[in-house]
């Protein structure tokens, strides 16, 4: 795929390596590449999604992108601004432009915290935000009621909170939205709606969306750029439909051929029908 002339993320040739802690007292420290020349480039407004098993490099590229951890090698920018090597004091720019909606909603939220206290707190440093204004704003978009603001987390359900987490993390006005493994942890017949939730988000805030998954039907219906990761490398990168339908790199054939038919659980339709249709209502 040729190169983004103005790209809003920049990836070029980043390599990770680290060392595992030892498992004997005397033997070395295995050294773990878990990047291996990754290059790509994210457009503004682009959806961009990045697919791949367990150990392909997915999460450590996620935190390299949001300036968590830093490459062994290469380079990565936002904005034209260099991210990598960063120390946390010059990543200010960094850390309202790009949010992250976690895989497990309950292990990202204080669950001693109300509602309107935890979409609030990235606002913390914001002057001039009429901050309860923006709580409810909030709240609307994500299809949560106004009185969800006064309770606590374990009071929703699996996909309510997940909710939340979505307009915490739309609180600082981010131009960036990272969702990494956003509905894996949910149960089948709400994850259609949070996949809905998000497009609708990304197209009506003008986000970029970088959305990270294991399920390739799942990023095939969200995304229009696919990136497939295997052993810390990207194996193939393209428009979604056709990464998805006439995969060109033989792991992508074999991922693609392992993907079973996903159904919802109550309707019996699939994962496509589930995207594009009516579905089922979460429980309160």
């Amino acid at each position: 795929m040729p190169e983004s002339p103005n790209p809003l993320l920049s990836v070029r040739e980043v390599h990770r390596r680290y060392r595992r802690p030892r498992t004997s007292l005397f033997g070395a420290r295995p050294e773990v590449h878990a990047l291996r020349g990754v290059t790509f480039d994210v457009a503004a407004g682009q959806r961009f999604g990045i697919v791949g098993e367990s150990g392909s490099g997915k999460s450590t590229l996620i935190r390299l992108l949001c300036g968590l951890d830093s490459p062994t090698a290469g380079t990565i920018t936002f904005n034209g601004r260099d991210v990598g090597g960063q120390p946390e004091r010059r990543l200010g720019f960094l850390r309202d432009e790009v949010q992250v909606v976690f895989q497990d909603p309950m292990g990202s939220l204080d669950p001693r915290m109300r509602v309107r206290d935890i979409v609030a707190e990235p606002l913390a440093r914001k002057r001039g935000v009429d901050v309860p204004a923006r709580v409810r704003e909030l709240l609307d978009a994500v299809g949560l009621p106004a009185d969800a603001a006064d309770r606590y987390p374990h009071q929703f359900s699996g996909g309510q909170r997940q909710r939340i987490s979505i307009a915490r993390a739309l609180a600082p006005r981010p131009s960036v939205l990272v969702a990494d493994e956003p509905v894996s942890a949910l149960d089948v017949s709400v994850r259609a709606q949070i996949l809905n939730l998000l497009t609708d988000l990304a197209e009506a805030y003008e986000l970029t969306l970088v959305f990270v998954s294991h399920d390739l039907a799942v990023v095939r219906h969200v995304c229009d750029t696919i990136a497939v990761m295997h052993d810390g490398a990207i194996v193939e990168l393209g428009p979604a439909a056709r990464v998805a339908d006439a995969p060109e790199h033989p792991y992508t054939q074999r991922l693609v051929a392992a993907v079973p038919t996903i159904r919802a659980a109550l309707a019996g339709r699939t994962a496509a029908d589930l995207a594009h249709g009516n579905p089922v209502q979460e429980n309160t």
